[in-house]
């Protein structure tokens, strides 16, 4: 698994936070196994609907962290949200003093510049959970959430940050419902690739995604790379899918968007691809990468040719492609937490089990409230759901159904 974790060891002089341009924000990035996508510059451009900022952490003259910060203003208040989605870039592993002397300059500098709250989520793993643990928990109906099963490996790293943020003042909101208690998923599953073969991912998969993907292949199920061009294609059963499982789609225009920032940062930043049979498309996904590590980032399916299995010949094709160019990792994004299978948002993780991968929980995100009378305005404001997705602007879609993702 590629967390990207910097090996700098910081001096006695004190870490400083000031702003810097979009240049040395991707070199630094660049220098990294892997940064979350959310986290390159390019991403400003894609959350057009958001101000932004880059912030560097320097001891002394040395670059040694960066972040994206997303600001939006509220109605009726002159001072913004700050907010950095899986980031900073940091190195977090440190003990409590450490992690404060990399976060208080942060907070002062964004208190100065305005914020009254800043909410940040490292991509820093707390436990991991392999799909054969999962699948037997399922099984004994032993469990009904993902906490309730012994994780197969616990991060030390994970849980001193957790400690040192609470310790800090930093404060989580509660989980509404099946781990999503954040913006960003806290809850991931991932398939790891370092060191293995085609053969032996493929043999990792379930019965069920070894012959669905073997029947998309015998009846003719071809996958194309596309170009910016293919958006158009993309576009409509992306519309499809939101209207059968109930969210509201985003337009043409916010892909077109994605796809100019973030080839513009990166040629090869991310793709999309199309799964067509007797000359239809019957689903597209995107895939975005970083370093090693490669997500799958939004998806969609037509209601018909389901029977062909598209969306399970898509999901090989980019899982080879990202064999082929030694990805570390393949992020199929986020997943609930729920393990009963009477709860609809099983189908998260039941279509993602079957590729054998693994789930992983992150510290998830965290708030600092630098003006506590109006975080507590804000907070009320924002338990009010539909203000709540007004502002977060789209950010995060919670499909209940969906089993094929996106990112939030």
């Amino acid at each position: 698994m590629a967390i990207a974790y910097l090996t700098h060891r910081l001096t006695c002089v004190p870490v400083t936070v000031r702003p810097i341009d979009a240049a040395q924000h991707l070199e630094f990035v660049n220098r990294q196994p892997s940064a979350s996508f959310l986290q390159v510059p390019s991403w400003a451009g894609v959350k057009a609907e958001w101000g932004s900022m880059s912030l560097g952490w320097f001891d002394g003259d040395e670059l040694v962290g960066a972040g994206l910060v997303l600001t939006r203003r509220v109605p009726k208040l002159k001072n913004f949200l700050a907010y950095l989605p899986e980031g900073p870039v940091l190195d977090w592993k440190r003990d409590s003093n450490g992690i404060a002397a990399l976060l208080h300059p942060m907070l002062t500098f964004l208190k100065d510049e305005g914020a009254f709250m800043v909410k940040m989520g490292p991509t820093v793993p707390v436990r991991r959970w392999t799909a054969a643990s999962l699948k037997a928990a399922i099984a004994e109906g032993s469990a009904k959430r993902l906490r309730d099963v012994t994780a197969d490996e616990s991060y030390a790293d994970g849980q001193r940050l957790i400690d040192a943020l609470e310790l800090s003042g930093w404060t989580q909101q509660a989980d509404t419902g099946a781990g999503f208690g954040d913006v960003q998923p806290r809850y991931v599953f991932q398939i790891p690739l370092a060191g293995r073969t085609e053969d032996e991912v493929f043999a990792g998969f379930n019965q069920l995604w070894r012959r669905n993907v073997r029947k998309a292949a015998k009846v003719g199920v071809t996958i194309e790379r596309a170009d910016r061009e293919g958006l158009a294609a993309f576009h409509p059963i992306y519309v499809e899918t939101a209207h059968r499982d109930g969210f509201v789609p985003r337009g043409l225009e916010y892909f077109q968007r994605m796809w100019d920032a973030m080839s513009a940062e990166d040629p090869d930043r991310i793709r999309l691809y199309l799964a067509s049979h007797d000359g239809k498309v019957l689903a597209g996904t995107t895939m975005v990468t970083v370093g090693d590590h490669a997500w799958y980032s939004y998806g969609a399916s037509a209601d018909a040719g389901r029977e062909v299995k598209p969306s399970n010949a898509i999901q090989w094709q980019m899982i080879k492609d990202c064999l082929a160019d030694g990805d570390a990792v393949y992020d199929m994004r986020g997943i609930s937490d729920t393990l009963d299978e009477s709860d609809p948002l099983f189908g998260l993780i039941r279509f993602k089990l079957g590729t054998g991968g693994q789930a992983i929980e992150y510290v998830g995100e965290w708030d600092y409230a630098l003006r506590p009378a109006i975080t507590r305005a804000f907070n009320v404001y924002m338990n009010r759901s539909q203000i709540k997705a007004k502002l977060t602007g789209g950010l995060r879609r919670k499909s209940k159904t969906e089993s094929e993702g996106e990112d939030k």
